[in-house]
């Protein structure tokens, strides 16, 4: 498989329900010290569209090159491991020599159901070894290698807003329909506030990062997102909800329009007044204000792979199941060595980074 691989500007990004591949999301990483780098490709196989990649330095002379949630369109699952291949010896001629990987955050359907009997992960996958075996078959270079953590969702929980809202509203389960309504009775009140709150919202996400022991973003990540710089480009709308009753701020999300698909990026609760369900409240309502846009589905982000006690993210599936919809396994993140040497220390230190950290409950 061959890869005509042709570099462009940023703006001509083509539009997307990816979040993560739209101008918008080049300019809040540029924001955060990220180089973008935006090219259309088209294969042999007949294959086309465009990506973002974005470049990170690690060190003064080492960088690494990452595609967030891309390259959107993509062959058939038998295909996979030939057109990354083909794809990343074609980048890597676009690429300064100093970057020593290439890291896709795939967002291809899983071919493993989350079940797998044998062999499994954690995850309830296959261990990482077969996995690469299976995506490697029939490459040159046998050269793919699955990253030690998925950057974005691999799995994640979605709900389908195509209905009507009685309709949506309806499939919940119905301790989740009761807790919405209870929230709603308790004078719970949801609404869409200016990026001047963005303070409010951060003070309440440090409380949850405190709370539930995962590592807090920066104050400076939020920001950009709700940059002018960032908002002016694409079509991607940024929505910061706060539930209050009262003087009292409960609850916060961010929640990201991109086409005909919403995000639910962050959030946040307070402590206190916990049986008032204002983060019911808050999910409720950041769905048909995304409804009321002509998105078609509602992301709402990580969860466990299964319904696995066990799991540091089940209580995210318990709680985000109840709103209806169906979880989707992602192919995560993969990366192509460019450099072995530079690529093996650099893993080496990525794996004593997280074995030192709690699971974080955040997209990066």
């Amino acid at each position: 498989m061959n890869i005509d691989l042709q570099r462009k500007e940023i703006h001509g990004l083509l539009p997307t329900d990816i979040l993560f591949q739209t101008a918008y999301w080049s300019q809040v990483k540029s924001l955060l010290g990220w180089k973008p780098a935006v090219f259309d490709f088209k294969s042999s196989m007949g294959q086309r569209g465009d990506l973002l990649a974005l470049i990170r330095p690690l060190s003064n002379d080492l960088a690494f090159a990452y595609v967030p949630q891309g390259p959107e369109s993509g062959p058939d699952s038998e295909q996979y491991g030939l057109f990354l291949e083909a794809l990343s010896e074609a980048l890597a001629g676009h690429l300064d020599p100093a970057v020593v990987f290439i890291r896709y955050d795939l967002p291809w359907e899983s071919p493993y159901p989350a079940d797998a009997a044998n062999g499994q992960s954690g995850s309830g996958r296959p261990v990482p070894q077969l996995r690469e075996l299976r995506l490697n078959i029939g490459t040159r270079n046998w050269n793919l290698r699955k990253a030690a953590v998925d950057l974005t969702v691999a799995d994640a929980w979605v709900v389908d807003l195509g209905d009507a809202e009685d309709t949506v509203f309806g499939a919940m389960k119905p301790k989740t329909r009761y807790n919405v309504r209870l929230a709603q009775r308790k004078g719970v009140r949801v609404f869409c506030a200016a990026s001047e709150m963005l303070p409010v919202f951060y003070d309440l996400y440090l409380q949850t990062a405190r709370r539930n022991g995962f590592l807090a973003a920066s104050y400076r990540h939020f920001a950009g997102m709700f940059s002018p710089l960032a908002l002016e480009r694409g079509s991607v709308e940024i929505l910061l909800l706060l539930a209050s009753r009262g003087q009292d701020i409960l609850a916060g999300a961010i929640v990201a329009i991109s086409q005909r698909r919403a995000f639910y990026l962050y959030g946040a609760s307070s402590g206190e007044n916990r049986n008032l369900m204002a983060p019911y409240a808050l999910h409720w309502e950041a769905m048909k204000l995304a409804s009321e846009r002509g998105c078609l589905t509602y992301d709402m982000g990580a969860v466990s792979p299964r319904a696995d006690p066990r799991h540091p993210f089940y209580g995210m599936y318990r709680f985000k199941a109840g709103f209806g919809g169906n979880m989707v396994h992602r192919k995560g993140s993969w990366d192509y060595p460019l450099d072995r040497r530079g690529y093996k220390a650099f893993r080496n230190f990525e794996g004593r980074v997280q074995s030192g950290l709690p699971y974080s409950r955040e997209r990066s």
